[in-house]
């Protein structure tokens, strides 16, 4: 089955979830209080389903696989901010671990369409035949 919009890829559908979790534990009255780490903590899960969405329309396999690794790192933003408010006790240690691991799973999402784009099958430019993208050689 072909994807043929961002809205159908796994990485962002688990992003846009991860993304309303976070903006609920944030409405909390103590972390909403803290309007700089609430908003970078915004900000950064926003940014994953952004740069899966942006990479989604790009013209190359290499261009969106940038867009992923942005991704994969403001997951990683993510989890740096979540312990943040762990240590200010803005979130409870069982909504921190829900949304860590809702974060980790994203994240692990995202490495799995990027192994799978790197191994994709593209045209040679000089043939225009098929070959993997890995080892240059023809597709069957």
């Amino acid at each position: 089955m072909k994807i043929k919009c961002f809205e159908e890829v796994n990485s962002w559908i688990e992003a846009r979830e991860l993304t309303k979790r976070i903006y609920k534990a944030i409405s909390t009255n103590n972390f909403s209080k803290d309007f700089s780490l609430s908003d970078q903590l915004r900000r950064a899960s926003v940014s994953i389903m952004a740069n899966i969405a942006e990479g989604f329309d790009s013209q190359s396999n290499d261009e969106f696989i940038r867009f992923l690794i942005y991704a994969r790192r403001s997951c990683s933003e993510v989890q740096s901010h979540l312990y943040v408010a762990l240590d200010q006790k803005y979130l409870e240690k069982n909504i921190f671990d829900e949304l860590f691991e809702k974060t980790t799973h994203t994240a692990k999402l995202i490495n799995g369409l990027i192994t799978y784009l790197r191994s994709a099958k593209r045209p040679n430019k000089l043939t225009g035949k098929l070959e993997n993208r890995q080892t240059g050689k023809p597709a069957n």
